[in-house]
């Protein structure tokens, strides 16, 4: 729907960019990258955090990679019906993998209605 991967990309940082600023203050040692296929075992997939959480950090959480949002192009331009649902879609997907980099947990992100 968005035609290349760099506007898909483009949709990304901006969803990113219209997180409130109390997250993006938070958001250290993440990087968000897009593939665009998801993993072979999990077709449907629109994205992942890989990582440790916020709240599972402590005092020892030093000299680490970074953590991933990956988020998949294909998964999410399938899901879509036009390119302002592309941009929903990756929108809600971006909030909800910064989600877990918080700590949230999709069983609780159910309950708040934001699956």
């Amino acid at each position: 729907m968005t035609g290349s991967r760099r506007g898909f990309e483009r949709l990304v940082s901006e969803a990113l960019d219209r997180l409130p600023d109390w997250v993006l203050e938070r958001l250290e040692n993440v990087e968000v990258v897009v593939h665009d296929e998801p993993p072979r075992g999990d077709p449907d997939l629109l994205g992942v955090y890989e990582g440790i959480p916020l709240t599972e950090r402590g005092l020892d959480y030093t000299g680490v990679l970074p953590d991933r949002i990956v988020l998949f192009r294909r998964t999410i331009e399938e899901e879509s019906d036009d390119d302002e649902d592309v941009r929903r879609i990756a929108a809600e997907t971006v909030a909800h993998e910064v989600a877990h980099f918080f700590g949230i947990s999709d069983e609780r992100l159910r309950e708040l209605g934001r699956d």
